[in-house]
């Protein structure tokens, strides 16, 4: 029964949750953290998700804030704040807005540690360390040693990580989360809006716009901070104005559904469609808006950089001119209204044809493998998939998550998407959340989650599958069973793909061998298994069939098959 008890901090915050529609809170237990975790279980309009770990919990928040717009975690201090610290990264370097909810030793403890020189439990001995880490991948830390003054605090923080899209860590001694507070007013949070100085940007605007209009191909290159922040309304209208074609990071793909005929595809660098590659070559003008340049865009940089107008959360550049105080959504509203007040505007460009099944996949499947046609490779197995999908008529009611992988990479060949169905690691680049993000991207987004895991990534991480057993959540987890840690082996040495006893993987890249059917079984999954393409259509038919438990689905592969896409990323 639920205790009657007066309104405390743990209340306030979630009460403040809650209206911003975070209707989970994914959670490990802890007794320094017990006031929030008891505040939680009785706490109407917010469900408690129990995980495995703390990667698990952590990874699913990261999902459900990038379906949902924010997140919650609750962690127990040091001991699993430490384990969650990977996850929490990954969600600041890729724009994803978690709360991370903690609690340290209280008053009482802290004067008996200092009198007698106690090491407290799951303690360095420097008891404001968890904030110290945290304050390394959020944009706001704090720690309350006091109910005074927890409201206008808790609000400052939730500001922040709305702002901003990134995590934020508030923790508490012991006892606060339990202390009385006053109620937060009804109306909810909103993020800080931040203005640009005009004279920058009507200069970075003047300047933009000279150089796109003397290019012959401009592009625009779209990334996730377009997304995150709401402003895919206005790449819309900036698309409709101009008239360009566009083309997406592989970490902002989805950021508009792809079915508009500007778009012409997901640039990965060399794991993109070759058509795609030529028209990124060509283009004498890139508009790159809310884009995270990593490593995997080296080339891009190196050979655009003059190119380029690179305008996101971070910096505003046109060329070589730098301008500061000019805001991503200011910049691209201003653009397109001069886009609008031009003659010979909208440029008549069309996108090229989307490939048609087997196209992309069959020209980019191992060569090794064409005389063999039941063999299933990575590219045989997404073009039965996403056939599958496409004649189903299931694109729009899915979500799609990767861990860096041979499979994430070829999955941005896919066409057709609904908006912010393709939640990636692929800045982080973290072996293994895809399988942990499964639970928060389908409770976050209200579609089902279709993961596609390697087998090492999978075992890193496999107890998520009973999270997902014990809420009932239908996801479905494909594990690419090769029994390598293939893309690893790709970066370290292509020769090891080719036939032949003179060609071995590397031992530290041989995984060992798991029964998945007999795994599901104990945790209470369904299972399939394909070795054949045969096999995998029947899989795919029989994963219509209505159920409540996840299914984890074991898709046998060659251990040497090598995507053309990772053969011309290893090349590179």
């Amino acid at each position: 029964m639920k205790p009657t008890k007066e309104f405390t901090v743990a209340d306030y915050l979630l009460t403040r949750l809650k209206q911003l529609n975070v209707t989970e809170v994914f959670q490990i237990p802890g007794d320094y953290v017990k006031h929030f975790t008891q505040a939680l279980e009785y706490f109407d309009g917010i469900e408690t998700i129990g995980t495995s770990n703390e990667l698990d919990a952590s990874y699913a928040a990261d999902a459900y804030a990038r379906t949902r717009g924010l997140a919650a975690v609750s962690l127990q201090y040091g001991v699993s704040t430490f384990s969650a610290l990977n996850a929490i990264a990954g969600a600041y370097v890729e724009r994803s807005p978690v709360v991370v909810i903690s609690a340290t030793p209280g008053a009482d403890a802290r004067q008996i540690g200092s009198m007698y020189n106690v090491l407290y439990h799951h303690s360095t001995g420097n008891l404001n360390v968890d904030q110290e880490v945290y304050e390394r991948v959020t944009v706001a830390a704090e720690t309350l040693s006091t109910s005074a003054g927890a409201p206008e605090k808790i609000d400052k923080l939730l500001i922040a990580a709305l702002t901003h899209q990134r995590p934020v860590y508030i923790a508490c001694y012991k006892e606060v989360w339990g202390e009385p507070c006053p109620k937060p007013s009804s109306k909810k949070l909103e993020p800080e809006i931040i203005k640009s100085e005009p004279a920058a940007l009507e200069n970075a605007v003047s300047q933009a716009w000279s150089q796109i209009s003397q290019s012959k191909n401009p592009l625009i290159f779209a990334g996730v901070e377009l997304l995150r922040h709401k402003l895919t309304k206005q790449l819309e209208e900036l698309i409709k104005a101009s008239g360009m074609l566009y083309t997406t990071t592989s970490l902002g793909k989805t950021v508009l559904d792809e079915k508009g005929d500007k778009f012409i595809g997901t640039y990965s660098d060399q794991a993109s469609i070759p058509e795609v590659i030529k028209l990124v070559e060509a283009s004498d003008c890139i508009l790159s808006l809310g884009t995270i340049i990593t490593d995997d865009y080296l080339w891009l940089v190196e050979n655009k950089f003059s190119d380029m107008i690179q305008v996101t959360t971070q910096e505003t550049r046109v060329g070589y001119f730098t301008y500061s105080g000019v805001t991503l959504k200011d910049f691209i509203e201003a653009l397109t209204e001069r886009f609008k007040r031009a003659s010979g505007y909208p440029l008549k460009v069309i996108a090229p044809a989307q490939p048609r099944f087997p196209e992309p996949w069959r020209s980019n499947s191992d060569p090794k493998y064409d005389l063999t046609p039941e063999v299933i490779t990575f590219n045989r197995f997404f073009e039965h998939a996403t056939s599958f999908l496409k004649k189903e008529k299931m694109l729009d009611d899915i979500v799609m998550t990767f861990g860096v992988s041979s499979s994430m990479y070829v999955a941005t060949n896919i066409y057709g998407l609904s908006q912010n169905a393709y939640i990636s690691s692929a800045a982080w680049q973290c072996i293994g959340f895809e399988t942990g993000a499964a639970s928060g991207a389908q409770l976050g987004s209200g579609k089902q989650a279709w993961t596609v895991a390697g087998d090492g990534g999978f075992m890193m991480i496999a107890q998520s599958l009973s999270t997902l057993v014990k809420y009932n959540i239908n996801s479905v987890i494909f594990v690419m069973s090769n029994g390598v840690y293939a893309i690893e082996q790709v970066y370290v040495d292509m020769d090891s793909f080719k036939a032949g006893p003179d060609h071995k993987f590397d031992a530290f890249d041989i995984l060992p061998k798991w029964d998945y059917q007999a795994l599901a079984k104990a945790f209470g999954a369904n299972s399939y298994r394909a070795e054949t393409v045969s096999e995998l259509d029947q899989v795919l038919l029989n994963l219509k069939k209505k159920t409540n438990l996840p299914t984890l689905v074991e898709i046998v592969i060659p251990q040497k098959d090598l995507a053309q896409q990772m053969a011309r990323l290893g090349n590179e």
